[in-house]
């Protein structure tokens, strides 16, 4: 059972890789293209959250879109394999909302960002504290380089520019 905290717990919390995901998506043609990264880390650490996603393992079957993806056009894994982030202030409140104020780094570029969502923690079954933490944010991709656009018929972008990411993390909390 989970209970709504108030405040950012201390200690050192690390990530649950099966019960957590980072992923976005971004509005192409008529529907919505997402997808989620498979090497994904963070960590809770004294109330400072940090996490990366290596941005090789982006989930895309089809070989020829995920070389264009990974390629300069887009994330450029060559020379920026990893997506950053480090949070700057936690603000969970009594309802379980909560807002992240951070630094998100994509292809070498830092821009602030603020995510929300919610933010919960408790004991498991194994006897383990775990904070959980669900929160969203979008960003506009040019800001971080990735300017890439194949315009429709009407000259109007079938790529679009805000890409939402959700992040969903389950941190359990390791022994000092």
């Amino acid at each position: 059972m989970s209970t709504t905290i108030q405040q950012v717990p201390t200690g050192t919390y690390g990530l649950d890789k099966v019960h957590s995901s980072i992923a976005f998506g971004v509005k192409y043609n008529v529907g919505t293209f997402r997808t989620t990264f498979e090497d994904v880390d963070a960590t809770l650490v004294d109330g400072a959250l940090t996490g990366t996603a290596q941005v090789g393992s982006i989930k895309i079957d089809e070989p020829q879109f995920k070389g264009h993806v990974l390629a300069e056009d887009f994330f450029n894994a060559d020379a920026t394999p990893t997506i950053e982030f480090r949070s700057t202030e936690i603000r969970p409140a009594a309802d379980g909302s909560v807002e992240v104020d951070g630094e998100l780094t994509i292809r070498g570029v830092t821009k602030p960002v603020t995510a929300t969502g919610t933010y919960t923690s408790g004991g498991d079954p194994w006897g383990n504290n775990r904070v959980g933490i669900q929160i969203e944010a979008t960003v506009d991709r040019r800001e971080f380089g990735l300017n890439w656009q194949n315009p429709l018929p009407d000259g109007s972008p079938s790529l679009a520019y805000d890409v939402t990411i959700t992040v969903d993390l389950q941190l359990v909390q390791q022994e000092a």
